[in-house]
């Protein structure tokens, strides 16, 4: 049966880039400390790339073999604690490469939707070192239509469209995004959320890794493009509390998806 509301709560974390080890050690105290907030969540949303960072030299020996520690960890976390998990992205090995892969795991510890990232972020070299997804993202969480983006997927509004479409009513982004572009992730986040009319949930790192910073101001925004929760430039926990009836409200208020003409465009 879907909810009507959830609390959510976004895991802005600072990652040691390189120490896989660390990052799981970081990750399982600021779940803890997630849970034990009076409003306790009921969809936690990480980072992107929070297990390995932006090692790409050593992408190869640091990525997780087919996801396998992650959803070990992550699953058994969720299922003891009872809350949705949207673990962010994480370097994921394959057989044919390195993916950057968002794992979904439900109240129950069991594996709901994988995404890998499609858009691979050439300023980066990411196109050097990984391989690009080929299918959307789309979950079902507490029964509830929802979608998956990692960061640089934000700048292709077709792609977020095309989720709304077919029913998504929150979209989940992970997030390694930089300084100097604050106004960039803002304002793309805002229009994404306005323009389908759709709860946008966004988690950002904060830190350094090399010559790049990263300035976090995670975000959670409904579908009126009001902005319900933002994160400081630290490591914080940011929370709010989406309420869901609200989607097909303002859907049925501004009707955009009815109004569409995609014959002329």
């Amino acid at each position: 049966m879907e909810q009507q509301s959830w609390n959510v709560a976004l895991l802005q974390m600072d990652i040691a880039v390189g120490e896989p080890d660390a990052n799981f050690a970081k990750l399982q105290r600021m779940l803890e400390e997630a849970m034990e907030h009076k409003e306790r969540p009921d969809v936690i949303l990480l980072p992107e790339m929070w297990n390995t960072g932006y090692a790409l030299e050593r992408i190869h020996e640091l990525a997780d073999e087919e996801g396998r520690r992650t959803e070990a960890f992550l699953g058994e976390f969720s299922r003891r604690r009872g809350v949705n998990l949207i673990a962010g992205s994480i370097a994921e090995k394959r057989a044919d490469g390195v993916y950057n892969t968002i794992l979904a795991f439900d109240r129950e510890g069991r594996k709901t939707a994988d995404y890998s990232k499609i858009h691979l972020f050439r300023l980066m070299d990411e196109e050097k070192f990984l391989k690009s997804g080929e299918r959307a993202g789309t979950l079902s969480v507490d029964g509830t239509d929802a979608a998956m983006m990692i960061c640089y997927d934000i700048r292709f509004p077709e792609l977020a469209r095309k989720l709304a479409l077919g029913g998504a009513k929150v979209l989940f982004v992970p997030a390694e995004w930089p300084h100097p572009r604050l106004h960039h992730w803002r304002t793309l986040l805002t229009a994404r959320a306005i323009e389908n009319q759709m709860y946008v949930v966004a988690c950002n790192r904060v830190g350094t890794s090399g010559s790049t910073d990263f300035f976090g101001h995670s975000m959670v925004i409904d579908p009126w493009g009001e902005v319900l929760a933002e994160g400081g430039e630290s490591e914080q926990i940011v929370r709010a509390r989406i309420e869901l009836p609200l989607v097909s409200e303002v859907r049925g208020k501004i009707p955009v998806f009815e109004d569409r003409r995609p014959a002329l465009y």
